[in-house]
């Protein structure tokens, strides 16, 4: 029984404690607790042979343990070669670069490190040696070279250096190669040597650039005839597709400093001939440049132009189109045709353009499409003056266009109108003939009647007035044109009988104008009753109050037409009674604001009478301008606030609403009341003034 008291006294209080320890107070108390300044061994120093073999010893057998580890370890091999070289022992430092050759013998670095030790002491035939290894068993590291060859110069030995360069040059090295060993041999002063270089260089890199950098030798040389040799010879043996921008620019610009304008600009033009575009944008801008420096205007303008016509290639060759880069690129042509040259440029930049027809039968896509050959149709007839291939244009384009989906009345018309011009008539009237009865328009039937007007034919113009208004009888500007084309011709009865039948057509598209064309014509007729007959008929179709003030006016001016002492009244008098009529009709009806219309010009008419009984009559009648307030509903049908708007309220309704005279009061007592306030505020201030 004790023995269970214990154990359960004995039992481990599993809580947290009170206090937790993190793993990052743990860091920061072991970093706290470290020592500020770093171990350093102490400094020792060899005071005798015997320390110094004993020392010798120590870093031998440190080296050796870690190259028996790792034999790879190129830098641990170079550090032990470097430290039997401080040591003075070069016997152990070449065994030491011997055994890390044979772990590793492609590690330049090893062969460098093992040449410039020798180099260092003075070593010269233990270093060609080594280099001579060194440039047998890799030939492609160029440093291997470099590095030889100068030792050899710095020995003053040329021929052993110019040996080297020959060895090297037989595995065709970069250019960096060969343009060392000229400056070898120019720093020996053999020139004709470096020449022979040259001639091997290009020989091995039949390139650009090492043709430009032996002329620009043979030009720093001031031997401009060799150098000028040297690009011809270029050209002869470089294949076409090493002609490249690069080396036409560097030939001009030798030709340029060697003051030869002329072999310059041969250069150029040659080149921008030979190149593509897109290859010859840097020598355009070198060309363009000449120019300006060295040529007439004749010649800038042509560089300019060639400029820009570099431009609107690259344009069209984006996207063939974009018909407006076509437009510049034509006129651009046409601005720069040369008599002596002829029309073939701007032909060939027409046929292209028209070549590329729209993808779609889409109007809105042809339209700038269409302009392209009428301008090419106007450029034969009007620059080139060839009036056949200016037919052959129009009538291809004619068969271009998908006439059954849409037409371009225009190219119809150009197309006859130019054989006007040719004196074809019959060839235009069956030109006009065609496009009525394939794709009739109105620009068409309008053009065909005024030729024919030009020429003279009236029965063809009745003609085709008649068909003109059998295709689209809505059509109120042909009825009106066709009205006045007899009204011109003295024929008033066909006039009037054209216009009757115009507005007895069931469906018009501006109907007002037709109804005041007629108008018009009857009163320059002085037919008043007809006139008149006609306002009646037209109010019984609609009651626009333009239409009750044109009446009214009509009246007046109708009256003043027959003259006498009191025409003024006479005037007054009958445009008062179709003004009572309109008033009538607008109060029936509930129009507001234009029976407030019909008043406003009824008192402006009586105005000019000077009667005053006559203008009170009709003030009597004015309405009164008021500001009101309506509710606003929206597109859901809830309310959506509140509007002003303004109301008119005319004698009678004020009669029938009482109501509105108390609000006038009300209105004229706050008014009153305001203007007492501000008198008062008035007196206030000057007597503090006057104080």
């Amino acid at each position: 029984m004790a023995t269970m008291k214990g154990a359960v006294e004995g039992v481990k209080n599993k809580q947290p404690a009170a206090m937790q320890i993190t793993a990052e107070q743990i860091l920061r108390e072991a970093r706290e607790r470290q020592e500020d300044d770093a171990f350093t061994p102490p400094a020792q120093k060899v005071m005798d042979p015997e320390e110094l073999a004993v020392y010798r010893l120590q870093q031998r057998k440190h080296f050796e343990d870690r190259l028996r580890m790792n034999r790879m370890a190129i830098g641990c091999w170079l550090k032990y070669a470097a430290f039997e070289e401080a040591q003075r022992d070069f016997e152990r430092a070449r065994s030491v670069y011997e055994r890390a050759l044979d772990v590793d013998h492609r590690n330049s670095t090893i062969w460098l490190k093992y040449a410039e030790m020798e180099m260092r002491n003075r070593h010269i035939n233990a270093a060609r040696n080594v280099w001579d290894r060194a440039v047998t068993l890799m030939p492609r590291v160029d440093q291997f070279w470099f590095k030889y060859i100068y030792m050899e110069e710095m020995l003053d030995n040329i021929n052993g250096a110019r040996a080297l360069f020959d060895r090297w040059v037989d595995w065709e090295p970069d250019d960096h190669a060969w343009t060392s060993y000229v400056r070898l041999e120019m720093r020996a002063n053999q020139s004709e040597r470096a020449r022979t270089v040259f001639n091997r260089y290009v020989t091995c890199h039949n390139l650009p650039r090492a043709w430009i950098k032996w002329a620009k030798f043979e030009e720093k040389q001031a031997q401009t005839t060799n150098a000028r040799a040297v690009y011809e010879a270029a050209l002869q043996e470089m294949d076409e597709r090493d002609h490249t921008e690069e080396f036409f620019i560097a030939f001009a610009q030798f030709e340029e400093r060697a003051k030869e304008a002329e072999r310059a600009r041969v250069i150029y033009k040659y080149a921008l001939d030979l190149l593509p575009r897109s290859q010859a944008q840097e020598l355009n801008k070198k060309y363009v440049q000449f120019e300006k420096q060295h040529g007439d205007r004749k010649g800038i303008e042509e560089v300019v132009t060639s400029k820009k016509r570099f431009q609107y290639e690259e344009a069209v060759k984006r996207d063939p189109f974009l018909y407006d880069a076509w437009f510049d690129y034509v006129r651009l042509e046409e601005a720069s045709i040369d008599p002596g040259i002829g029309f073939g440029r701007a032909r060939e930049v027409f046929e292209r353009a028209i070549a590329n027809v729209p993808p779609a039968p889409d109007k809105r896509l042809w339209r700038r499409y269409i302009y392209l050959w009428l301008k090419y149709a106007i450029f034969e007839e009007v620059v080139a003056r060839d009036q056949q291939r200016a037919r052959q244009v129009l009538a291809e384009c004619l068969k271009v266009v998908p006439h059954d989906v849409f037409t371009f009345g225009k190219l119809w018309v150009h197309a006859a109108h130019f054989e006007v011009r040719q004196r074809q008539l019959d060839k235009a009237r069956k030109l006009f003939g065609v496009s009525i009865g394939r794709c009739p328009k109105e620009k068409l039937f309008k053009a065909y009647i005024q030729l024919e007007m030009q020429l003279g034919e009236v029965e063809r113009c009745r003609q085709l007035y008649h068909k003109y208004l059998q295709w689209n009888p809505a059509n109120c500007n042909g009825w009106i044109s066709f009205a006045e084309l007899e009204n011109s011709l003295g024929e008033l009865e066909r006039c009037r009988a054209i216009y009757e039948l115009a507005i007895s057509q069931p469906s018009l598209d501006m109907p007002e104008m037709l109804w005041k064309s007629y108008i018009d014509y009857e009163i320059s007729q002085q037919d008043w009753d007809r006139t008149r007959t006609l306002y009646r008929n037209l109010l019984e179709r609609t009651k626009h109050v333009k239409v009750w003030i044109s009446f009214a006016q009509f009246e007046s001016d109708a009256a003043r037409e027959r003259g006498g002492d009191a025409a003024k009244v006479e005037a007054a008098e009958a445009a008062a009674a179709v003004f009572v009529e309109a008033d009538a009709a607008f109060k029936e009806s509930g129009q507001k604001e234009e029976r407030s219309l019909i008043l406003e010009h009824w008192k402006e008419l009586e105005q000019q009478t000077g009667e005053q009984a006559r203008i009170a009559r009709v003030v009597a009648r004015m309405p009164k301008r008021v500001k009101r307030k309506r509710a606003v509903v929206g597109d859901d049908g809830e309310a959506a606030g509140w509007e002003e708007f303004y109301d008119f309220i005319f004698p009678e309704d004020e009669a029938k609403a009482p109501n509105l005279k108390i609000l006038d009061m009300a209105h004229k007592w706050k008014k009153q009341k305001l203007t007492q306030a501000n008198e008062a505020n008035v007196g206030d201030d000057v007597a503090e003034e006057n104080d």
